[in-house]
């Protein structure tokens, strides 16, 4: 079955196709990341979200944020969190003005490993890009994602 496929509604023919060039993106993405980095997409998207904190006003994101920008379960957040803290990559700290609260921040090696692997991130997502954009059924969802300026 493919995207195009008649015995699909519009939107499921739609939603097949970016489920497809979501696949074939994450996976390449995947395998670069692994071979060069020893890094998971997860762990780099994560390293990535965490490393864009700040100490100002709402500076520091909650676990469930964090969660919702890896698009994982808060406890598979956790989980990926505690295997990053293991390997020196993460560092938690109490929260200064709330004991309650817990807070997590890239190390100084996690830092340097992001900023040796976002190059690959950035060819590897090109590379996704431009094969996906071969194939009629991707090409425009390819467009539409090359066409995204969202802001920083």
């Amino acid at each position: 079955m493919t995207a195009t496929d008649p015995a699909l509604t519009a939107l499921s023919q739609g939603w097949c196709a970016l489920s497809l060039l979501h696949g074939k993106i994450e996976g390449h993405i995947e395998r670069a990341l692994q071979a060069k980095h020893d890094l998971s997409v997860r762990e780099y998207s994560l390293l990535d979200v965490l490393s864009r904190q700040h100490d100002g006003e709402g500076g520091h994101l909650q676990m469930k944020q964090v969660a919702d920008a890896v698009v994982l379960s808060q406890s598979a957040t956790t989980r990926l969190v505690t295997r990053l803290e293991d390997r020196g990559l993460l560092l938690r700290y109490l929260c200064p003005t709330d004991r309650r609260g817990i807070y997590t921040n890239v190390s100084d090696a996690g830092l340097a490993l992001l900023e040796e692997a976002r190059p690959t991130n950035e060819t590897a997502l090109r590379e996704a890009l431009d094969a996906a954009a071969e194939n009629p059924e991707l090409a425009p969802l390819v467009r539409a994602v090359e066409a995204l300026h969202v802001p920083a």
